[in-house]
């Protein structure tokens, strides 16, 4: 099992010493059977007053800092090895009840996905209804696996992906009219497709690893990642990443899942100062496998 060393550093620097309030820290890997963290190392100047953990509604591991000390710099140094197991692409036969769509899920687990199958955004013309309508077959049942492959690389194949600056998640109609985006925003445009067809699917965030052999075709490292979960009868939550064509767990290190993205960001907080005190943000983020004694650190992106 390949080992995985992730180094994420986030520094906030003022034009004058200020003061801190709450900060939550969502960084650590989801443990599971194809994931599992190993070592990890927190570091953060100055030094809080109370550092605790706590699980939130998902189950993600999220850290609250409280702070009692003015600075001119706020740092946080993140560190952690994994044992990663990619699972392998999923294949259904004829026989699981999800092959064909459309399927019904079971009545015990409806009511523990139907906030993942319902639509949270605004498609007033029917817009990303109709677009995602168009991976069906129009006469017979059409295969599952052909539409949640179709639409993680028409996505691929058709937008353009962008760095994009502004903070927060673009609307899935504006990705879907623009033909472009960030691995955010692509990630919760495929979400809403696949919730107006009835398919419970939800956001993950985390980090991509780019082996040298790939990494001139992939996008998306030296920053956090994101992509989908689609829920299936027998097959469970399974992982697809919109932004480079990948089904499966392979180089993608997963940290949180949620029904929306603005409950899965990384970290967030505030100050306490003057308006204009806020001078820049600098992230770093490295992410190496065990076999590699050196790499270069790329400058972050911001989602």
């Amino acid at each position: 099992m390949p080992l995985l060393t992730i180094h994420h550093k986030t520094e906030y620097r003022y034009t004058r010493p200020v003061a801190f309030g709450e900060h939550r820290i969502m960084l650590r890997p989801r443990d599971g059977h194809d994931l599992r963290v190993l070592d990890s190392r927190l570091e953060i100047s100055p030094e809080p007053m109370s550092l605790h953990w706590i699980h939130d509604v998902f189950g993600n591991s999220v850290a609250i800092a409280n702070f009692d000390e003015r600075a001119d710099a706020l740092i946080f140094d993140w560190h952690v090895t994994v044992e990663h197991n990619p699972v392998e692409e999923f294949a259904l036969t004829p026989d699981d009840s999800a092959y064909f769509y459309p399927f019904a899920y079971d009545d015990e687990e409806f009511p523990d996905l139907v906030h993942y199958i319902t639509p949270q955004y605004t498609d007033p013309d029917g817009e990303i209804a109709e677009w995602a309508r168009g991976f069906l077959d129009e006469d017979a049942p059409t295969p599952t696996f052909k539409i949640l492959s179709g639409m993680t690389h028409g996505i691929r194949e058709r937008f353009k992906y962008r760095k994009r600056h502004e903070l927060g998640t673009q609307q899935p109609l504006d990705t879907l009219q623009s033909g472009s985006g960030t691995c955010r925003d692509y990630a919760l445009f495929m979400i809403e497709a696949l919730r107006h067809l009835g398919i419970a699917a939800r956001f993950v965030s985390g980090y991509i690893f780019l082996p040298e052999d790939i990494e001139q075709r992939h996008v998306g490292g030296g920053s956090t990642h994101a992509w989908v979960q689609v829920y299936l009868p027998s097959a469970g939550w399974i992982e697809f990443d919109p932004t480079n064509g990948i089904v499966g767990t392979r180089d993608l290190i997963r940290v949180a899942v949620a029904r929306d993205p603005r409950q899965a960001i990384p970290l967030h907080g505030v100050y306490i100062g003057p308006a204009g005190a806020f001078d820049a943000m600098d992230v770093t983020i490295r992410v190496v496998s065990d076999e590699q004694c050196s790499g270069e650190t790329l400058e972050a992106e911001v989602l």
